[in-house]
């Protein structure tokens, strides 16, 4: 049960761990206000909440043929 509730959580909060590496690999402050103002809080949330959204469905063999990996 704790399994899917981590993966979620991972999916939510990489958005946001992308962008503090992005900020320390540029030297501007990741501790800085300035470069977590809300509209751009605001983005690496949708962008978080579209993440958990999709259901990845691994390839797969059926009736022994090779069926491809898709989103749903």
């Amino acid at each position: 049960m704790i399994r899917p509730i981590l993966t979620e959580f991972a999916l939510f909060i990489t958005p946001f761990v992308l962008y503090a590496l992005f900020l320390w690999a540029t030297r501007e402050g990741v501790l800085d206000v300035n470069a977590w103002s809300m509209p751009r809080l605001m983005w690496l949330t949708m962008s978080a909440l579209v993440m958990p959204g999709s259901t990845y469905v691994p390839a797969h063999m059926e009736n022994g043929r090779l069926v491809p990996g898709t989103e749903r």
